[in-house]
């Protein structure tokens, strides 16, 4: 397989072929996710889901279904094809070994914004990244139902195609007053967490443009990319939930604060990706509101 030795730093052609094999990846994952869906549920709501095609996860408000299994199982055994050996680091099957000599981990999100593909909303992804050192090196997300690809390698700047093959290049937004800037943000799915959120977004409210909740943290990062929103902030994302577009995000200019590639959800650390013209100010602004602080599960702000 392409790569350089562990002893060695990959070479920039490197990032490039693991971009490839996780743009490839993921359309595969997305035309399943995209397919299944309507046999599933209808075309939206879910009035039509069988018993036992949807589960609940951490709390009951926290789905998983037969679909999130299913893109899941596909992702790993195409990326054993395509890059055996590499360690995988999935949200539903838990983390796969690997003794590729590249140190290659893959973080892999089958459908983020479950919640929203579950009811028929149009904002729900794919999300496979490659990382070496606990650092996203490539990337790519899938926006299933608009059919926009995001992807990115480390140096190499971020791109989006869309459904006929037009391919932009990425670049945040030149905003410089965070009182300009719309704001994208999420909710955990635990009633402390969300309490202490809803909080904080009260107290951030007023000192923005104005607030968005999509529903997909992968989006949101691709999003500020993008320039459709200029900031996405949200407490207690899980390694699977950003490693891909938070490096898009990066590769577009953006300003980040990531947790550790090891962290998880419950630990409730923050994951910031803003506009470079905002950023400084939204990190005093955050001080200031006690925005920049972990929300720990079943922790509250007092």
């Amino acid at each position: 397989m392409p790569g350089s030795s562990s002893q060695s730093t990959p070479s920039a052609s490197f990032y490039d072929e693991l971009r490839r094999v996780a743009v490839d990846v993921a359309l595969e994952a997305a035309e399943l996710v995209r397919s299944t869906r309507p046999a599933l549920f209808g075309r939206s709501g879910t009035a039509r889901a069988e018993a036992g095609s949807v589960a609940a996860k951490s709390t009951a408000t926290d789905p998983v279904t037969v679909v999130d299994t299913e893109s899941e199982r596909l992702i790993r055994t195409l990326l054993a094809r395509l890059r055996p050996g590499d360690a995988i680091l999935g949200e539903e099957g838990g983390e796969q070994a690997g003794a590729d000599a590249d140190g290659v981990r893959w973080v892999v999100d089958p459908i983020d914004g479950t919640v929203n593909f579950l009811y028929g909303l149009p904002a729900y992804a794919v999300s496979i990244a490659a990382q070496i050192g606990g650092r996203s090196v490539a990337g790519a997300v899938v926006d299933v139902a608009a059919g926009d690809v995001y992807s990115a390698a480390a140096g190499g700047g971020a791109t989006v195609a869309d459904p006929s093959g037009d391919v932009s290049t990425l670049r945040c937004n030149r905003v410089t007053d965070l009182s300009m800037a719309l704001v994208a943000t999420g909710f955990a799915y635990s009633a402390t967490r969300r309490r202490a959120q809803g909080e904080l977004v009260a107290a951030l409210l007023p000192r923005v443009r104005d607030i968005r909740r999509v529903g997909s943290a992968a989006l949101d990062l691709c999003m500020v990319a993008a320039g459709r929103v200029d900031a996405h902030y949200e407490h207690g994302l899980s390694p699977w939930d950003w490693a891909a577009g938070a490096l898009v995000a990066a590769e577009a200019g953006a300003v980040l604060v990531l947790p550790d590639a090891e962290s998880t959800g419950a630990d409730g650390r923050l994951t910031v990706a803003a506009a470079p013209g905002i950023a400084d100010e939204m990190a005093r602004v955050f001080a200031e509101l006690g925005v920049d602080r972990a929300l720990p599960e079943g922790a509250s702000r007092a």
